[in-house]
């Protein structure tokens, strides 16, 4: 039977803000529709505040509030 969650469209924007809710970071993210799109991969963005997905180059940033000291 299938999933009545709605999804978003994978690799649909080219920036996205994530928050320690969304750690571990993976592109595509959950919720995404996954049929259309590249290999899950984990994504280091609490290191600095921001990730890019080697992919796709969608770029993901830490809400302020959330990045490390040494990236705000």
């Amino acid at each position: 039977m299938p999933s009545t969650q709605e999804t978003v469209q994978a690799n649909a924007e080219n920036r996205y803000q994530v928050t320690v809710a969304d750690l571990p970071l993976s592109c595509p993210m959950p919720g995404m529709s996954l049929w259309n799109s590249h290999p899950k991969v984990y994504l280091p963005v609490e290191a600095t505040g921001e990730a890019k997905c080697p992919y796709c180059g969608a770029l993901y940033l830490m809400a302020a509030a959330d990045r490390p000291e040494s990236a705000r």
